[in-house]
């Protein structure tokens, strides 16, 4: 088992202690002058935040360090984005989805199995991104392979031809709280298309086909 590592940021976007190498570099990507570091606990990192950077440098440990994960993408895909997909067993069938950090290849989140479709999958996933990163205060774009989902979320409104009964009840509870998200938030988030056939598969595929 991976040993937990725990990320002290002291010039970022929020100082603080983070428990991911994820919401470390999102608090640090492209930040002018970011200080962080990497410590093997809790106590660790709790000592050292409660110093200036240059005083906890002893106290770290060496091999510490942290450099950005590098992977291979076109050179005009944002790496400090959220990539989101959706998959579905069936359509409809169980669905779920779930948003990933391109650069570290992390998963931020991730919804379901629950009865539905992919375009519902697709439109819910990036509605989820928007909300979390609105939270978060977060400086990141979307990338989705969906243009229906795209579309939907621009319309505010999610035109599937799916029957609400019993069975799709939920589903379309979480689709009426997705609607009423987007009619009542203003976003600057940039969704942008990933195009599959230029550049292979999204970062968030479930890779099931």
């Amino acid at each position: 088992m991976k040993k937990q590592k725990y990320y002290v940021v002291w010039v970022g976007l929020t100082p603080g202690i983070y428990s991911t190498w994820t919401e470390c570099l999102l608090q640090t990507k492209g930040v002018k002058g970011a200080k962080y570091k990497s410590f093997d606990s809790r106590g660790e990192a709790e000592k050292a935040f409660s110093v200036p950077y240059e005083n906890s440098i002893p106290a770290a440990n060496p091999s510490s360090h942290l450099s950005q994960k590098q992977i291979e993408l076109p050179k005009e895909v944002q790496i400090n984005s959220l990539a989101v997909d959706a998959a579905c067993s069936g359509n409809p069938g169980k669905m779920e989805y779930r948003g990933i950090h391109i650069a570290s290849q992390q998963e931020i989140f991730h919804f379901g199995p629950i009865y539905g479709t992919n375009n519902i999958g697709e439109f819910l996933a990036i509605v989820h991104g928007l909300a979390l990163i609105k939270q978060k205060n977060w400086n990141l774009s979307i990338y989705s392979d969906s243009r229906n989902a795209i579309n939907w979320v621009k319309s505010k409104k999610c035109h599937t031809k799916l029957p609400r009964n019993a069975k799709t009840e939920e589903l379309f509870k979480l689709i009426s709280r997705a609607e009423t998200w987007l009619c009542n938030n203003q976003y600057t988030t940039q969704i942008i298309k990933w195009e599959t056939a230029e550049w292979g598969e999204i970062p968030a595929d479930f890779g099931r086909k």
